[in-house]
């Protein structure tokens, strides 16, 4: 497994210790999470997905294998919370010191 850029791993570190400002800091102004198509984009929409979907569900989140090409890392990540429990993969396209992007793209 690669390490982690630190703009993803500022992500991960905001998830697990509940830090919703430090989550939405990680992304670049018009960053934007899209989980299994749903998009949350902008400072409020990052923040309303780390709510209903992340922080406020109590989610952990552990990488299990990390892959970075250019500006896009892929991992594969194992999630516990109150709405979702097993593993995913995730998509991070990084501007600069900051996240672009985050995707979960569905599982088939």
């Amino acid at each position: 497994m690669s390490e982690l850029p630190a703009a993803v791993q500022r992500m991960v570190d905001a998830i697990n210790d509940a830090d919703t400002e430090a989550f939405v800091a990680a992304f670049t102004p018009d960053g934007f999470v899209s989980d299994w198509g749903t998009v949350k984009a902008g400072p409020e929409g990052v923040r309303a997905w780390a709510g209903s979907d992340a922080i406020g569900a109590g989610a952990r989140m552990t990488v299990l294998s990390a892959d970075t090409d250019g500006d896009t890392t892929r991992i594969r990540f194992g999630w516990r919370s109150s709405v979702f429990n097993g593993e995913s993969d995730g998509i991070f396209v990084i501007s600069g010191d900051r996240l672009a992007s985050f995707t979960i793209p569905p599982s088939h």
